[in-house]
């Protein structure tokens, strides 16, 4: 577990989050929607997608909740080639509670080192935007 920040990451879900991380994927998105549990201010999975759309995974998310989602994304090249970067994205819904708002943002910075993800998007407007994340993957 992490000491350096206010909410911890088990040991448990580093190692899936590792596991999802270095998956081979041939075709479609696949993520993985992390919540806190603010009583014990430790992160744990709320359910894992395979081969799931941007439309599809904002529809399981909380309308007034943040999450965390790690995203290996099905990205289309312009000469073609077919990547699966991963993002962590940010998914902090303006009617969030200030309280948990500021809980995830905490700890959002910590979530990415030790998951190893380069790539942060932040989504404030109720909605994941394919254009901002492509866009932000470089596309």
């Amino acid at each position: 577990m992490s000491s350096s920040s206010t909410v911890d990451i088990p040991k448990s879900l580093l190692e899936d989050l590792a596991k999802f991380r270095m998956a081979k994927r041939s075709s479609g998105s696949a993520a993985i929607v992390i919540k806190v549990d603010k009583k014990k201010l430790l992160m744990e999975m709320e359910e894992q997608f395979d081969d799931v759309s941007l439309e599809e995974l904002e529809d399981e998310l909380p309308e007034n909740t943040p999450r965390y989602i790690l995203l290996s994304y099905q990205l289309s090249h312009k000469d073609g080639r077919v990547s699966f970067p991963l993002v962590l994205l940010f998914w902090c819904p303006e009617t969030s509670s200030v309280e948990m708002s500021t809980l995830y943002a905490s700890a959002l910075s910590s979530l990415s080192v030790q998951s190893d993800v380069g790539k942060v998007v932040e989504f404030r407007e109720g909605k994941v935007e394919r254009k901002v994340l492509e866009q932000r993957l470089g596309a």
